[in-house]
């Protein structure tokens, strides 16, 4: 069998209340295929819907990860396990998760979790693997629930993934990659949100110098400034390709070669 290639496909690119509620983005997360294996990040709204129109098969999946349990990241999660396990007829997968989203207030149904091989729960400074494919949650994040990044190694990519957080000093010197996925849900920084803004973005892969950068996860203020037209930006000011992820869109990490 030939090499199979390694890709990044955003099923939406939506963050922020607004924007899921009206689906003005859609919601559905991120569908990696890294080193042969299937990984879906962040089942929110719409995952299966996005899934199926992008022909990506559940069934074909090997993990789940919840980074957190918010419902804009959480809330496809059980149709997802069930989608994957084929009804539960067939026990296979991994689900990786926060504590709480397990036990205090869970967002995944018990009848389901004998369906999966293993759910393992996610912790800071903790590495995972699926197959040959590992991953590590180097820090917990500023949200108002567990929340953890992540970073994967393939035998040719780092890519790193700083999911929703406030904006904090030591934040960027965890996120060392080839490529970094950042949720922006804010234009500008300030009040009471714990969500990175498009300067603290700016911050981060200034200095952390990624080969790409892909910035998602838009709330309202973003998304009335057009994405792309930020991502142009944040190109000029740091020095570092800077893509505004569309829903659907699909990165090759070669591209990062």
């Amino acid at each position: 069998m030939g090499e199979t290639a390694d890709r990044l496909t955003f099923l939406g690119t939506a963050g922020a209340r607004v924007m899921v509620a009206n689906q003005i983005l859609a919601s559905g997360g991120i569908w990696l295929e890294l080193g042969g294996r299937e990984l879906l990040l962040d089942p929110g709204p719409g995952t299966l819907v996005q899934a199926t129109k992008r022909k990506l098969r559940a069934s074909k999946l090997d993990a789940i990860i919840l980074s957190h349990r918010h419902l804009d990241h959480a809330a496809d999660v059980n149709i997802m396990v069930e989608a994957m396990t084929e009804g539960g007829l067939r026990r296979k997968g991994a689900l990786f998760a926060p504590g709480d989203a397990l036990d205090e207030d869970p967002v995944v149904l018990h009848y389901l979790r004998p369906y999966l091989e293993r759910i393992e729960i996610l912790e800071q400074g903790k590495s995972y693997s699926v197959g040959d494919v590992s991953f590590r949650t180097p820090i917990r994040h500023r949200h108002p629930v567990e929340t953890y990044g992540l970073i994967f190694e393939t035998p040719k990519h780092t890519v790193c993934f700083i999911i929703d957080t406030r904006f904090f000093e030591d934040l960027s010197v965890h996120y060392k990659g080839d490529l970094l996925i950042l949720n922006v849900v804010r234009l500008e920084p300030g009040g009471p949100f714990d969500h990175l803004s498009a300067p603290e973005a700016g911050k981060i892969i200034r200095e952390l110098k990624p080969r790409a950068a892909i910035i998602t996860h838009f709330g309202m203020t973003m998304w009335r400034a057009k994405p792309w037209e930020v991502a142009k930006r944040l190109s000029e000011e740091t020095g570092v390709r800077v893509i505004a992820a569309r829903d659907g869109m699909r990165f090759e990490l070669a591209e990062l070669d």
